[in-house]
């Protein structure tokens, strides 16, 4: 295992410019006001690596303030205006990628070659998709559907969005929130994660600097209880869009409802993956471990509950374990890293709690405790395999957001899938299968956003990412996610005069 080290300018370049604090708001940094500070911790050394000022309400006002003051300039713009600021906002992106990526495993533990190969080129692919997706903002065709009158549909942007982030993806879930909503001609004020803020301003920084006009994004960084409460029930945002748990997914829904706002809601997830006894055995294996501990199992997408056909199970189980014994922990600048660490103490305890309670009822098989080594002071947690444990238990149905992978088996057809479907949520899942017939009827059966067949994790940003069930509503990514950001208005123009007199005869009588 690699030691890891500590910040460094090297590591963490941006570190100046983020000094005249963690709010962003009509184009520049600004401290918050609340009265209270903050620190990003690096979760691989637990040491503190960015001190800020949190924004209190009066900060998410004037960000509020902010957008919607730029909001008629923006969405007045052509689509063509908009399309051509993404693409060189795309362009910022990728001169900055190396920026990006250390800033992103510096406050979230994960490995830089995960950010350099996913989390940043995602994200520069993303901002490309929604910069061709401003030209295609369509409504429906003009048509006599009334006699005569003719009708169509015009698409419009609903205003200033407020967003909320979480911190396992903070560079991708912002640009998911933003992208689509100012391709559509709004404007937003983004409150992420008060752990993980960094690339959050850096993105909204790279905005302005290709251009993106002031006050279109904004950034402030505070508690969910002071700045997110009164982002979501703020008057002036027509709509809130909101990553996290979904518990807190609830108490959104309840503020936002006062005001009558828009809503879209994407909250957890416990993806099953369900391997049937025709599966690629070593497949299967390969993507269990890479599915279940991708981003050290902080996914809401990630295989968490691997049902696996009686004939192939003890294999399964046996190889599944093997696998995982040589994933790397360790330092996540180091090239040799696997696995980086969770993102804070808390959470490895969390999740450590979640293992220690089922050893009451099921069986660890690998794993199943913090290392013990020079790594210990940071929040690692070895990839654990746990099996045998009953379909109704907290391991099983809970949403643990570690790297823990249950196992447990499954005979018939009709029952594995009844097993897949056996929990509130319905985000993401995956088949494992060598026949058409077996793995067309999962994607059809499995009540969930996203099936994936005989692979598990990969997204693109030309399709859609949402959930069913407790796992929410709206899509993100593709041109789902951009129709989540306009509102519909009928158009109807009456073609003549007699038309008219004739249907205000029909209403007041002969006058």
């Amino acid at each position: 295992m690699d030691n890891p080290g500590t910040a460094t300018p090297e590591t963490f370049p941006a570190q100046e410019r983020l000094a005249g604090g963690a709010q962003y708001i009509a184009g520049r940094f600004t401290k918050g006001t609340s009265g209270r500070t903050h620190a990003v911790v690096d979760p691989a050394t637990g040491t503190d690596v960015y001190t800020y000022e949190l924004a209190g309400t009066a900060d998410v006002d004037a960000a509020v303030a902010a957008a919607r003051d730029a909001f008629p300039g923006w969405a007045g713009a052509t689509p063509g205006e908009r399309s051509d600021a993404l693409h060189r906002f795309a362009a910022v992106l990728a001169d900055r990628a190396e920026e990006f990526a250390r800033a992103e495993s510096l406050q979230c533990g994960k490995p830089l070659k995960l950010t350099r190969e996913f989390d940043v080129p995602g994200t520069i692919d993303n901002t490309a998709f929604f910069a061709g997706a401003a030209r295609h903002l369509q409504g429906q065709a003009a048509g006599e559907y009334s006699g005569d009158h003719t009708s169509y549909v015009r698409r419009e942007p609903i205003g200033v969005v407020g967003s909320i982030a979480p911190w396992n993806y903070p560079l991708q879930m912002a640009a998911w929130k933003i992208l689509p909503a100012i391709a559509a001609g709004n404007t937003v004020v983004l409150k992420p994660a008060e752990l993980t803020p960094l690339t959050s301003l850096l993105f909204a920084e790279a905005a302005t600097l290709a251009g993106v006009p002031d006050g279109v994004i904004n950034i402030v960084t505070g508690t969910g209880r002071e700045a997110g409460e009164h982002l979501v029930g703020h008057p002036d945002v027509a709509m809130t869009s909101f990553t996290g748990s979904t518990g807190v997914g609830k108490r959104v829904a309840e503020v936002a409802t006062a005001t009558v706002k828009r809503l879209h809601l994407e909250l957890g997830g416990k993806a099953p993956f369900v391997v049937f006894d025709d599966a690629d055995l070593e497949a299967a294996v390969h993507g269990a471990v890479a599915g279940s501990l991708i981003n050290t199992g902080q996914d809401c997408t990630a295989a968490t509950r691997a049902y696996v056909q009686r004939p192939l199970y003890e294999a399964f189980v046996e190889r599944t374990a093997a696998l995982m014994e040589t994933v790397r922990l360790g330092d996540p600048f180091a090239p040799g890293t696997d696995l980086g660490p969770l993102i804070s103490h808390a959470q490895r305890d969390r999740v450590a709690g979640f293992v220690e309670r089922a050893r009451g009822y099921a069986r660890v098989v690998t794993g199943g405790e913090p290392p013990q080594d020079e790594l210990k002071s940071g929040a690692y947690y070895r990839p654990t395999l746990i099996a045998d444990a009953p379909q109704d238990s907290e391991i099983v149905q809970a949403e643990i957001f570690g790297p823990v992978l249950v196992v447990l088996p499954f005979d018939s057809d009709d029952e594995g899938i009844r097993l897949a479907n056996d929990t509130p949520y319905g985000l993401a899942a995956s088949a494992w299968s060598g026949s058409v017939y077996r793995a067309n009827r999962a994607t059809r059966e499995i009540k969930a956003g996203c099936v994936w067949v005989n692979d598990h994790i990969p997204i693109i940003s030309e399709m859609p990412h949402g959930g069913y069930k407790a796992s929410g509503f709206g899509k993100d990514m593709s041109v789902y996610s951009f129709e989540e950001y306009t509102q519909v208005k009928h158009v109807m123009f009456d073609n003549t005069a007699v038309a008219r007199k004739d249907w205000h005869r029909t209403i007041f009588g002969d006058r």
